[in-house]
C-alpha cells in the first residue's frame, strides 16, 4: 500500500494506537525526499505507559506454555510472508533500498527468524544435576521480563524481527523503538503480532529519536535493552544501562577485512567484495570495507572488480532493475561524499565512481586503490557504497593489519586452501566470519561482534541466553544436620 504524506504514524501501546506528547517529525522516501508520514515522538507518559502495559502482559505470557507461544509466533511467520510484496515496497520507501533487495531478503528473514524461534520457543528447558543420595538440584531458564529494542535505519523490518522473536520466544514482553528515519515497517509488524493473536501488550512501538530511546535505557521497569546502531550509541546505552544493572546485547559497527590469498577463486573473491561493499548501498555494519588482496593478483582481481563496478545500474529503487538504490538521507549521502574527498585529498587513488547521481541521496559506489592502512577511508566506518583496496603477500602481516582496528564485526578469507581458511580464520579478531563468501547471516549462526563492534550475540541458540536468565533449584532429600 502506498503511503502519502498526509499520514499520521502514532505510538503502538498494548494493541492500539496511541498519540506522542512529543514533537511531530516526517519520516521521507530517500529516493524523492517526499514525505511518506508524519510521526508522532513518544514522550515518558507514553514509555511509561508501554512499561505498565508490557508488565501486566508479561506476567501471564510468562506462564504461558512454549507450544502455545510457538504456535503464534508461526502465524506470525506465514502473515509476514502472506505480505512479502507490500512490506518490501513499504521497505524501499522507507529505506531506499532497491526492491530486488527487499523482495528477498528483508520481509523474508524476519519470517525465517520468527520460524526459528517459533521451534526453540517450544524446547526451552532447565536441566537436571545429580547431587547424589542427599539432595538433586535442577535449573530452570526463566524470561527477563520487559525488555527494550533499539532498532536501525538500515534494516528495520529484519531487526524488529530479530530482537522481538527471541524475547517473545523466551516469554518476554518487549518495548520496540524504531530508527526516526524508518518507522513504518515497525508498524506493520505490530498489526502482524496482533492478527497472530499474541496478546497485547506483549509488542509495543515507541517513536522518536534519541531521547525515547534513552527513555528505554534509564527505566527501571525495563530489564535488557538490545540494541544495534553506531558504536557512540552503544556507550551511552551502556552507561544509561549501568545504574539498573540492564542486560545489555550491543550490536555495532565495524570496519571488517576481507582477505583474498594468491588461489582464491577471482570471481568469486570479487563477487565477495561486491557484497561486502555495495549490497544495501554499503549501508550494512558488516561490510568489508577494507579489502586486502594478495599482490601477485592484485590486478587481475581489480580489472575484474571495476569491469562489474561499471555495471551496476543505479536508479529507482523500486525498479526492480536497480541495483543501487538511495543512501538514506542527504545528511547521510553528504558524510560519504565528504570521505570520499578526504580520500582523494589523503593520496588514495579513485578508480571509479565515488560521485553524485542526479540531484538526490545517490551515490556512484567508489573503488579506491593506493590506500594506506593510517588513512580517514581506511580506519573509519563510512556506512557507503566505498571499498578500500590494499594488497599484501605475508599472512602473518595480513592478519595483523586485518586486526589493526578497534572494530571486531566481521571478517572474510577466500582461498582454496581450507587449511589455511581456518587457521587464519581462528587468528582474526572478529565475531562473525565467512569462508568464500561475504554478508550471508542465516538465523541459524550466532551474530554479533568483537571490540568496539558489540556485546552479546543475536539469532541462533545464543540469543536464548540473552534474553533468559537461569535459576538454580536445590531439592534436599535427607533431613538438614545443623551444627547448631
Amino acid at each position: 500500500m502506498t503511503r502519502h504524506a498526509a499520514e499520521r504514524l502514532q505510538n503502538w501501546i498494548d494493541g492500539g494506537h496511541v498519540a506522542g506528547s512529543g514533537p511531530v517529525f516526517p519520516t521521507r522516501n530517500p529516493a524523492t525526499g517526499a514525505v511518506l508520514a508524519e510521526v508522532e515522538t513518544a514522550g515518558q507518559a507514553e514509555v511509561d505507559r508501554a512499561v505498565v502495559a508490557a508488565a501486566r502482559a508479561q506476567a501471564q505470557w510468562a506462564i504461558t506454555p512454549g507450544a502455545e507461544r510457538a504456535r503464534i509466533l508461526r502465524c506470525a511467520a506465514d502473515l509476514l510472508r502472506a505480505r512479502n510484496d507490500e512490506m518490501a515496497r513499504l521497505e524501499t520507501l522507507d529505506t531506499g533500498k532497491p526492491i530486488q533487495e527487499t523482495r528477498v531478503v528483508d520481509a523474508l528473514s524476519g519470517v525465517e527468524c520468527l520460524e526459528y524461534f517459533a521451534a526453540m520457543a517450544a524446547g526451552l528447558t532447565g536441566e537436571h544435576v545429580d547431587l547424589g543420595p542427599a539432595a538433586f538440584g535442577y535449573t530452570r531458564r526463566e524470561p527477563l521480563g520487559v525488555v527494550g529494542g533499539i532498532g536501525a535505519w538500515n534494516y528495520p523490518l529484519q531487526i524488529a524481527c530479530w530482537k522481538s522473536a527471541p524475547a517473545l520466544a523466551c516469554g518476554n514482553a518487549i518495548i520496540f523503538k524504531p530508527a526516526e528515519l524508518t518507522p513504518l515497517t515497525a508498524m506493520k509488524m505490530a498489526e502482524i503480532y496482533q492478527a497472530a493473536g499474541l496478546p497485547d501488550g506483549l509488542f509495543n512501538v515507541v517513536h522518536g529519536a534519541a531521547e525515547t530511546g534513552r527513555m528505554l535505557t534509564r527505566h527501571r521497569g525495563i530489564a535488557k535493552v538490545s540494541l544495534t546502531g553506531e558504536v557512540g550509541t552503544g556507550r551511552a546505552v551502556m552507561a544509561d544501562a549501568a545504574p539498573t544493572l540492564k542486560h545489555v546485547t550491543l550490536e555495532l559497527g565495524g570496519k571488517s577485512p576481507i582477505l583474498v590469498f594468491e588461489d582464491a577463486d577471482l570471481d568469486n573473491a570479487v563477487s565477495g567484495a561486491l557484497l561486502g561493499n555495495f549490497y544495501s548501498a554499503g549501508e550494512v555494519c558488516s561490510n568489508g570495507t577494507r579489502v586486502f588482496v594478495h599482490r601477485s593478483i592484485k590486478a587481475a582481481f581489480t580489472e575484474r572488480l571495476l569491469a562489474r563496478v561499471g555495471r551496476l545500474r543505479i536508479g529507482d529503487p523500486l525498479d526492480p532493475e536497480t541495483q543501487i538504490g538511495a543512501l538514506i538521507s542527504p545528511e547521510h549521502t553528504e558524510k560519504v561524499l565528504g570521505y570520499i574527498a578526504r580520500g582523494v585529498a589523503e593520496g588514495a587513488r579513485l578508480l571509479i565512481g565515488g560521485q553524485r547521481v542526479g540531484s538526490g541521496s545517490f551515490v556512484a559506489p567508489a573503488v579506491f586503490d593506493g590506500c594506506r592502512d593510517d588513512m580517514a577511508i581506511v580506519r573509519e566506518e563510512i556506512f557507503g557504497p566505498v571499498m578500500a583496496l590494499l594488497d599484501f603477500t605475508d599472512e602473518a602481516e595480513v592478519i595483523g593489519r586485518a586486526n589493526d582496528t578497534e572494530f571486531g564485526l566481521s571478517a572474510a578469507v577466500f582461498t582454496r586452501d581450507l587449511a589455511r581458511a581456518h587457521r587464519v580464520v581462528a587468528k582474526l579478531q572478529a565475531g562473525t566470519c565467512w569462508i568464500n563468501h561475504y554478508n550471508i547471516t542465516p538465523v541459524e549462526l550466532p551474530f554479533g561482534g568483537m571490540k568496539q563492534s558489540g556485546l552479546g550475540r543475536e539469532n541462533s541458540r545464543a540469543a536464548i541466553e540473552h534474553y533468559t536468565q537461569i535459576k538454580s533449584v536445590y531439592v534436599a532429600l535427607r533431613d538438614i544436620e545443623a551444627p547448631y
